[in-house]
């Protein structure tokens, strides 16, 4: 079973995957999706982009068919977790495509953004529910949805999940679901915290494993770049003038990090913008749009605002900073060689990310091939003396303050320091010279004492 034909899929279901451009179906679709129909739980190991929100998405849409127009008021009848805003975004589009011919009811719910829109698209019943953890936690408290009719439940990207530290928050939601339900676990690696959740929120589930854990793309070339931190800037510029590179994503470790690669590049003339969590949603998403239509050439992210990035022709993706943890370096060149195509990725190291390397070469099981035909490769990767201290970094070292009354202040340095420098000239001072035998006269001596009234 290669086709989507071949689904037992209504005929409304179909209409809309063919007009979206698919006919053969990935390999964690043929595997899961079939098993979805016959009503399992499952567990799903795919690496990002190959085609998992059709995976659950459509089977999903197929089961709700028979319960169709039965919503409830503040209620869902399925609902799908997402980790962040992107994903969500992403999830909710391909949904609306797929179920264009039905009279499905879809909501989305995700922080950043004003919620009465929100409320009210749940006031009267939804029939698939994308929400972020938080968000929906918060319009749960207010009373606004309630879960207590919800069949069908996706977690999706579990991983991170638990890497942005919504653990809590899902197990408050998994606390509120209905115990017969059927549940469906999504995720990229499955580390033993994430398989621990899920053996928590599953029964006896069908595993689909597409390709072992913590693995990479076959069809990206994955490179690293000795370089010093003090030269990275430079380094990117250098292959950035190679005009091949037409799409890309730039990966920093930190916020601030997104905002000074993206700084630099606009003033090299690289067309380019930053999304990150001290984004506004609006901005987060006008980011991705410039960058899905070809408006920029380049995207600055970190870890958490990628997640759900899905464009397609994105040719390289650039780690400016390795990541601290393993399996975001999985996450990141999943970015690029999507749905079938090929991609590149191209790693900066200095001295201090080596132990990142190794630990990423140790989650994926392979050597990454070292480039060094470049003009900043320096295999012991200290930093360069030849280059500005400032040339990574923003200089954040404070100069003195200036004086408020700088009048004022000059005539106290032109004054001696201490008394001992004071002039000793009793001609110019006004106070009389003090002797060894001066005594200091008594203010009081000539001044008559009042009578005590108790002794009149």
């Amino acid at each position: 079973m290669t086709k989507f034909a071949d689904l037992d899929l209504r005929a409304p279901i179909l209409r809309a995957v063919e007009e979206s451009g698919y006919e053969t179906m990935t390999p964690i679709q043929s595997k899961a999706i079939p098993k979805v129909l016959e009503g399992k739980d499952l567990i799903a190991v795919a690496q990002t982009g190959t085609g998992k929100t059709a995976a659950f998405s459509l089977p999903i849409i197929q089961l709700l068919v028979n319960g169709e127009g039965k919503r409830k008021p503040k209620t869902a009848r399925s609902l799908i977790l997402a980790p962040t805003r992107e994903l969500a975004l992403q999830i909710e589009e391909n949904i609306r495509g797929y179920a264009k011919y039905l009279h499905y009811k879809i909501a989305l719910v995700f922080g950043g953004v004003s919620q009465k829109p929100q409320v009210k698209s749940l006031s009267q019943g939804t029939d698939i529910l994308i929400a972020t953890p938080g968000r929906l936690l918060d319009l749960m408290n207010q009373g606004h949805v309630r879960l207590n009719e919800v069949e069908y439940f996706v977690l999706d990207e579990a991983d991170r999940m638990l890497d942005m530290g919504f653990i809590r928050d899902i197990k408050k939601i998994v606390a509120t679901l209905p115990k017969k339900r059927q549940t469906l676990f999504f995720s990229a690696t499955m580390p033993k915290t994430v398989e621990g959740l899920a053996n928590s929120i599953l029964t006896n589930p069908h595993r689909v494993d597409i390709a072992p854990a913590a693995t990479t793309a076959d069809k990206v070339d994955q490179y690293v770049l000795f370089v010093p931190k003090n030269l990275k800037n430079k380094l990117l510029a250098h292959i950035l003038k190679d005009e091949t590179i037409d799409r890309a994503i730039i990966f920093t470790r930190t916020k601030h990090g997104a905002n000074r690669v993206s700084k630099k590049l606009d003033q090299l003339g690289i067309t380019s913008a930053a999304i990150h969590g001290n984004k506004s949603q609006n901005a987060r998403q006008a980011a991705l749009n410039q960058f899905r239509d070809g408006e920029i050439r380049t995207l600055v992210a970190t870890d958490v605002a990628a997640r759900g990035i899905d464009v397609d022709g994105i040719s390289h993706v650039i780690n400016f900073d390795l990541p601290n943890e393993e399996e975001s370096y999985v996450h990141r060149i999943g970015r690029t060689a999507r749905a079938g195509k090929t991609g590149i990725s191209l790693s900066f190291c200095d001295h201090e990310e080596r132990a990142y390397l190794k630990g990423i070469e140790r989650l994926i099981r392979q050597k990454i091939k070292i480039m060094d035909n470049h003009p900043f490769h320096i295999e012991g990767i200290q930093p360069a003396d030849y280059a500005k201290a400032d040339d990574d970094e923003e200089d954040t070292t404070r100069r003195p303050r200036r004086p408020r009354n700088r009048g004022r202040n000059n005539k106290r340095r032109n004054q001696p320091s201490n008394k001992q420098e004071k002039s000793t000239n009793p001609a110019k001072s006004r106070r009389p010279a003090k002797g060894p035998h001066t005594a200091k006269p008594n203010k009081n001596k000539n001044k008559k004492r009042r009578p005590n009234p108790k002794q009149r």
